[in-house]
């Protein structure tokens, strides 16, 4: 073993004392959910944006930049087809338990950033 073996060795050795130290005094923590449509299939869509920005990052060439883009745009689409589907579930929840309530709702409802939901 030469010496930046030893090195790089006792460096994965520290960083784990640290981190097994740390969940052991601090505990682990629970992050909080704030998007409860947020799945498993989220983060493969948020872990695959973040490989293509790390590409782009070690080689910012043009056909990097367009698989950036078309990565990004497919995330932003992903995510808001999930909050509109969690929303219309939402609603469709609330009309069934209250036939007040979907005729108080119309035909449409607007939500937030301007787009517009049909309430079946």
């Amino acid at each position: 073993m030469n010496d930046d073996e030893d090195v790089n060795k006792t460096r994965e050795n520290i960083k784990e004392y640290i981190q097994t130290s740390a969940k052991e005094s601090l505990g682990i923590h629970e992050l909080k959910q704030n998007k409860p449509w947020f799945d498993e299939e989220c983060l493969g869509v948020l872990d695959q944006s973040k490989r293509s920005k790390m590409q782009w990052i070690k080689d910012p060439s043009q056909s990097n930049v367009h698989i950036l883009n078309n990565v990004r745009r497919e995330v932003s689409r992903h995510f808001r087809n999930k909050d509109n589907g969690y929303l219309r579930t939402k609603i469709e929840k609330l009309t069934v338990g209250s036939k007040t309530l979907g005729t108080c709702i119309g035909a449409s409802m607007t939500l937030r950033r301007g787009t517009s939901l049909d309430v079946i």
